[in-house]
């Protein structure tokens, strides 16, 4: 079964799940060779448990209409997570976690599927953007910033808007325009 790349991008109250909510999620599938089959995206009302971090109010005070965007018509996560794996399962392939970074974006959606569906789709595993940069690159972790990035790997026309099926799909082109510089340096061996 053929692998499907799922970009990933979470908005959030806090820097974990749990003590603060997912606010706003989107997903974008890729095929390996760049071509965009379909995206999924959801608001979600917050945990009745949950607050505000202090430094992540400050964020969204700075970024006033992406927080709009991500408080429209907020659903219950039990309802769209159930929708999302749905969404992920009927893929014709392989779902592959794919952020920007991983660690912070897998660890809400692993909490968020397993908390409100009990399964993930994904298994336990997440592709992190930075570290494949790293070896595309060549160059230590710390260096594998977005500004280091050849600018070939950006797709025109798509901003940072963090808003999240805006950058998920934004990075998923990038993604791909990775992993076909990793090809072009291989020689594309590793097919």
């Amino acid at each position: 079964m053929r692998e499907l790349y799922i970009s990933t991008d979470i908005e959030a109250d806090g820097p974990i799940p749990g003590p603060h909510s997912m606010l706003s999620f989107g997903s974008a599938a890729f095929t390996e060779e760049g071509e965009l089959i379909g995206t999924f995206t959801a608001n979600l009302e917050t945990l009745p448990e949950a607050t505000m971090h202090p430094e992540t109010q400050k964020f969204w005070d700075r970024n006033e209409k992406a927080w709009a965007a991500c408080r429209e018509d907020p659903i219950e996560p039990k309802i769209a997570m159930e929708d999302y794996k749905e969404w992920l399962n009927s893929l014709d392939g392989k779902p592959v976690f794919v952020g920007f970074p991983a660690g912070f974006d897998f660890t809400f959606i692993y909490w968020y599927l397993i908390r409100f569906t009990e399964q993930s789709p994904f298994s336990f595993s997440a592709l992190d953007m930075k570290t494949y940069a790293m070896a595309v690159m060549q160059t230590p972790f710390r260096r594998s910033t977005k500004r280091g990035f050849p600018r070939k790997w950006f797709k025109k026309g798509l901003p940072h808007t963090h808003v999240a099926l805006d950058d998920a799909i934004e990075q998923g082109y990038l993604f791909c325009n990775m992993i076909k510089a990793r090809k072009e340096l291989n020689g594309d061996r590793n097919k």
